[in-house]
Order: structure tokens, then C-alpha cells, then sequence
């Protein structure tokens, strides 16, 4: 084993109810006009009284203009309203989105420049406000990563700063948070974390940990993620879902994600595509890709999955493994093809070179694509 790190957010705080100690966390991080940030979705739900009858009346200001895939410009309205209204934390409430903006402006506050200067790895120096995600869908594990994605209206790509000063300082991930989850939300954003959790196992970067969570997390979502979709309101599917998707955070904020979601920036920056859609649908067909390089890595979630694999060979379990995954993206209504999103097959040369430029997520894949490989890969998703 080579040497490695681990890092997540700072206190994890999880299971029914959990949700509950924000107000006791708030306090502890001497926070007493924090600023929300969520999107009209969930606050629209009802899902943030759970958080603002916590807390007394006057202490707290809602910034909820989060859009899906946000650019950067949301990032300095927000961070406008922050520094306007005098707050001193922050509580992020929602999905992938509403947490990347609170990340985003969390370090900004601290920062002598524009956000632009930002992009990249290892580029932020400090972080003075304190920060709390709360996680409404079970997907993208953002509440223990240290990266936070930004769609540039400009360049048509999506953008990533990566640093450790974006982890939470606390994470609270409570199953109640995500009963209102709409059907596609919830599909999306749990074949996302399947994802993470796959990409993880698969990449260059894994370690024993983070092959221990990956492989818990894919079990978990498996078999949960058809339950939470079909029965919205079964609260042991939505805590297994939670449970899953912070593992699988954890595993991929570690060992990285690779090609899966290299290819989907582009959907995302071109066309505005979720970033969940993209990667589920990506998934199968970035899989058979890698398979021939690490079929006994495969083998190994088949029995995740709970495939019969002391009756299958390698390669027999990793087919059983695209199988399933074909199967699950059927039972939760993902897109199947790259044609249903209405995307111009003429686009696939320069959707290739833009995922090829995508180093920093291409070097943790097992197997390392040339443009004419990811151009076959988007082809056979059409």
C-alpha cells in the first residue's frame, strides 16, 4: 500500500434525527446570524422548517436563488448578501448546488481577488467562516469533499476548485432531510452516487478505506435506490440512501472519480444537462470501456451488488455488473441514450476534446482514453 490521506469534513453527524443538532453546532462554532443558503425547491417543500424552527426569529437570513448547475455569478450574489447582512456562518441546505455556492463563499470571504483565480487545485490559502452542509437529495456527497463545481457560461465547460479549505466543518446528513425529494431528483442523484462509489473502486488513487466505503456504499445504494424511488416515503430506503451517498462522498473525495464524469462536464457546460443525468447516463457506457482492464475489480462489485459470483467467472460477474447497472438506470427512469437529451450527434469531436482536457479526472481512470476513445464512448451512448 503506498502512502495516502483521508480527509472529509471536519464532524460527521448522521441518522434519523440528526438534522436537530444544528442549533447545538451553531452554537458550538460561535455562529449567531448565519446565512442559509438553499435553493426555492426545498424551500418551497417545507423541507427548511426542519432547520429554521431550530433557531429564533430575527437570527437568520435565506439566500434561496440557487439554480441547478449554478454559474460562477452565483457565487458573488451570494456572497454580496453574506458580507451585506453582517452574517458570520454559514448553513448550506440542499443539493449539490446550494453546498458548491456556500463552499464557494466560505473561502471567497477570506480572499484578496476574484473568484477566477480560484479555479483549479491547491489554490486557496485560508477559510475564516465557519460552514455546516446539510444534504436534501442522497447523491453528491459534497458535504465531504473538498471541490466545488461551477458551470462557466463563457467557455461552455464546467470549472472546479479544489482545495481541503472547502470541507465542511460539520456535515449533518439526516434521512428526514431528503423525504421530499422529487422522483428525478432522487434518481439522478442516487445513480450519481453509484457512481462515486464505482469510480472510486475503479481508480488509480484507491485505497484499502477507501475500497472498504465504495464497496459498502454500492451495496446500500443498490439495493435502496429502487425502494427510495418508488416509495418516497419509506424512511429506511431514504437513511440507507444517505448513508450510502456520504460513503460514497467519502470514497470518491479520497480516491477520485475518473472518465464517467470527465465525459459528463461537457453535457453539463454545453448543454446544462444535471450533472447527476449526465453521469448516470454515462455510466454503462464508460464501464464497458474500463472492464477489460480491471475485471477483477469487477467481480468484486458484482458481489456488492449480491450477483451469485462463486458460480460466475470474471468475466461472466462483470457483465452481470453492466447488466445491472442498464437495469437500474431503467427502473428510475434515466435517459437512455445520449439522443433522448436532443444533443447534435456533429457535436461529439468537440465534446471529446473537452472531456479529453479534463486531466484532472482522467488520470485516476484505470484505463487511459485517447479523444478517439472518448469519441467512441459518447458515440455508442447516442
Amino acid at each position: 500500500m503506498s502512502v495516502s490521506s483521508f480527509k472529509s469534513a471536519h464532524q460527521l453527524i448522521t441518522g434519523k434525527g440528526a438534522a436537530q443538532e444544528l442549533a447545538e453546532q451553531l452554537q458550538k462554532l460561535a455562529v449567531n446570524n448565519p446565512l442559509i443558503v438553499t435553493d426555492k425547491g426545498v424551500r418551497n417543500s417545507g423541507t427548511l422548517t426542519i432547520i429554521t424552527d431550530q433557531l429564533p426569529d430575527n437570527t437568520y437570513a435565506i439566500y434561496d436563488n440557487i439554480p441547478p448547475e449554478p454559474e460562477v455569478s452565483v457565487v458573488k450574489a451570494c456572497a454580496d448578501v453574506f458580507k451585506q447582512g453582517g452574517h458570520d456562518g454559514l448553513v448550506a441546505v440542499g443539493g449539490g448546488s446550494a453546498i458548491d455556492i456556500a463552499k464557494c463563499v466560505a473561502v471567497m470571504a477570506g480572499h484578496v481577488g476574484d473568484l477566477e483565480s480560484l479555479f483549479g487545485e491547491n489554490t486557496v490559502n485560508q477559510r475564516g467562516i465557519p460552514l455546516i452542509a446539510i444534504p436534501t437529495t442522497a447523491g453528491t456527497g459534497s458535504e465531504v469533499t473538498n471541490i466545488a463545481i461551477l458551470s462557466d457560461p463563457v467557455a461552455q465547460i464546467k470549472r472546479g476548485i479544489v482545495s481541503d479549505f472547502l470541507l465542511p466543518d460539520v456535515a449533518i446528513v439526516s434521512p428526514e432531510m431528503t423525504l421530499s425529494c422529487p422522483g428525478s431528483v432522487t434518481a439522478a442523484s442516487g445513480v450519481d452516487a453509484l457512481v462515486h462509489a464505482i469510480e472510486a473502486y475503479l481508480s488509480n488513487f484507491s485505497s484499502p478505506i477507501t475500497d472498504a466505503l465504495a464497496i459498502k456504499a454500492m451495496t446500500l445504494i443498490i439495493h435502496a435506490l429502487p425502494k427510495a424511488y418508488a416509495e418516497p416515503n419509506n424512511l429506511q430506503a431514504r437513511e440507507d440512501m444517505a448513508t450510502g451517498s456520504l460513503m460514497a462522498g467519502l470514497a470518491f473525495g479520497n480516491a477520485g472519480v475518473g472518465a464517467v464524469h470527465a465525459l459528463a462536464y461537457p453535457l453539463g457546460g454545453r448543454y446544462h444537462i444535471s450533472h447527476g443525468v449526465s453521469n448516470a447516463l454515462l455510466l454503462p457506457y464508460v464501464m464497458e470501456y474500463n472492464k477489460p482492464v480491471c475485471l477483477e475489480r469487477f467481480y468484486d462489485i458484482a458481489q456488492a451488488f449480491g450477483e451469485p459470483v462463486h458460480s460466475l467467472t470474471q468475466p461472466q460477474a462483470a457483465d452481470r455488473v453492466m447488466h445491472r447497472l442498464r437495469e437500474l438506470c431503467h427502473e428510475v427512469a434515466i435517459p437512455k441514450n445520449l439522443s433522448a437529451l436532443n444533443i447534435p450527434k456533429g457535436d461529439i469531436p468537440q465534446l471529446a476534446e473537452e472531456a479529453f482536457n479534463v486531466k484532472r479526472l482522467l488520470r485516476n481512470n484505470p484505463r487511459a482514453p485517447t479523444v478517439e476513445d472518448i469519441a467512441a464512448i459518447y458515440q455508442a451512448a447516442f
